[in-house]
């Protein structure tokens, strides 16, 4: 490393020291004038969170987006062989949940991806992680509120012989005027996360409690009508289908980076994190391919199209009775109210994180005294995903959260690598075995993936790639802490 003066170069390539970023998650170390730029004085997120509940983040933010209704878009790209897409994308999730693990543990931190490029790759680069992080949670969590509203209408008709009007539950369009119900899930849980994190953290261990046991349940009844004629062709659409449905489904392992996101809010980070992070790579990883399996051998793979709120249908048929589906419909709500819960949570702590910085208005950074959470920064967030839920169909939105996943995924891999090299003294509770390899078979599969998407899915990308340029440099460069501790002093970057 050298010392490097105030050209735009140095600029983008400043790092933020690891000593830095964790004295200011435990409120000490901000400079002068912390109270106007970082929030109110001495107040910080609170250590709440300890290994289950984190470990329910992880799992809750994961289990229920890829399997509760994910399987309708996926199963028709790939057929019988959609058991391959969830494969493949578990293999990449596994790879890369080793260095999350050994990232979380190093640098035990609010802002996850954005934390972690800061300290090793720049503000430059870290500026565009956050804000594929932010439409990464953001979209995430539009695209699981807009599937809410199939199942609760599912319970309604099962329960109650009654639906949501068709105006009031989808996107505009078909007939549709906007998601009602998907505006309400997404108020609701903007009301609980500004009540408390551990508030929040207790009810969503509950709810996946709850998850589990519905999707154990539908496990063993869809096995009963297993039907090993539906898993033949195994490969109707070939290897590209099977690419593009493991590139589709991705975006639903976002509960790994969901649980870096709880970092300054963790008992003993770094033990805790690697292993909830491990814990819901395995408990995810069974269940998907469980679940995977089981349904599509209960059915023949055409009939997943455009199939409302698909494996209550399944239990349906199977039993020829009501209250199996009507069972999984409620299991099915509460799953989605958990997994919504910690994406909203996730965005709202890396927005947090880059307030705190400077990289966005100091406002996002603020907490509230009496419950230590960002309410104001809850409430934008709250409006933003409620907007996209209610009027942006549901496979435009799960696609472009694939493309924020991987990215977001590829920066940690090679956040090891740097780290490994620039700092590798760091204490860190865990290190990913088989270095160098995993990193980089990592960063390989999310290159893999991300080539199966869409051409849609790079548009809007580069969409939001120009919004991040302009607010950077529009903003942010000039409003960085680190820019203003260079004009008295000189910063340290990489001179690679």
């Amino acid at each position: 490393m050298v010392l490097a003066g105030n050209t735009l170069g140095s600029r983008l390539l400043r790092r933020k020291p690891v000593s830095s970023l964790i004295a200011e998650s435990e409120g000490h170390g901000l400079p002068a004038g912390a109270p106007e730029e970082g929030g109110r004085s001495g107040i910080h997120l609170r250590r709440t969170v300890g290994l289950w509940q984190l470990s329910s983040i992880g799992i809750g933010a994961t289990i229920g987006t890829g399997i509760f209704f994910v399987l309708g878009s996926a199963v028709p790209q790939a057929g019988p062989a959609v058991i391959l897409s969830f494969v493949i994308a578990a293999i990449t999730a596994g790879l890369t949940a080793l260095c999350y693990a050994e990232m979380a543990s190093a640098i035990p931190v609010s802002g996850s991806s954005y934390s972690y490029a800061y300290a090793t790759l720049g503000e430059g680069v870290a500026f565009g992680v956050g804000i594929c992080l932010l439409m990464e949670y953001g979209v995430s969590a539009s695209a699981i509120a807009v599937s809410w509203a199939e199942y609760l209408n599912k319970f309604l008709d099962l329960a109650f012989g009654f639906r949501i009007p068709e105006q009031l539950s989808g996107a505009p369009g078909g007939g549709h005027w906007f998601n009602l119900p998907a505006l309400l899930l997404v108020a609701m849980i903007c009301f609980l996360l500004v009540r408390g994190v551990s508030e929040s953290v207790k009810v969503n261990a509950a709810m996946v409690a709850t998850k589990i046991v519905i999707l154990v349940l539908f496990v063993g009844v869809a096995l009963t009508g297993f039907h090993s004629g539906n898993l033949t062709p195994f490969m109707p659409l070939g290897i590209g289908g099977v690419q593009m449905a493991a590139s589709s489904i991705f975006f639903s392992f976002i509960g790994l980076d969901a649980v870096s996101t709880a970092g300054e809010e963790v008992k003993n980070p770094r033990r805790t994190m690697p292993l909830a992070i491990i814990i819901s790579l395995v408990v995810v990883t069974l269940t998907y391919i469980l679940v995977a399996l089981a349904g599509i051998g209960a059915q023949p793979w055409g009939r997943f199209k455009d199939q409302e709120a698909g494996l209550a249908q399944i239990m349906q048929d199977i039993t020829g009775q009501s209250w199996p589906a009507m069972i999984f419909a409620i299991g099915a709500i509460i799953s989605i109210f958990s997994v919504t819960l910690v994406v909203i949570y996730g965005q709202t702590r890396i927005l947090y994180s880059m307030g705190r910085d400077g990289m966005l208005p100091k406002r996002f950074a603020e907490l509230s005294p009496r419950t230590g959470t960002p309410v104001w920064n809850t409430i934008v967030v709250g409006v933003g995903v409620g907007a996209l839920a209610a009027f942006v169909p549901l496979d435009v939105l799960a696609d472009i959260t694939s493309l924020g996943t991987l990215i977001a995924f590829s920066v940690v891999a090679v956040g090891v690598i740097i780290l490994r090299r620039t700092q590798p003294d760091l204490p860190r509770g865990f290190k990913v075995p088989g270095y160098p390899v995993v990193p980089l078979l990592s960063i390989g599969f999310c290159a893999y993936l991300i080539k199966g998407l869409h051409a849609d899915t790079f548009r809007a990308g580069g969409i939001a790639l120009a919004v991040a340029v302009a607010v950077y440099f529009g903003y942010s460069i000039k409003h960085s802490r680190l820019e203003r501790t260079t004009r008295s002093e000189p910063v340290e970057v990489d001179a690679r």
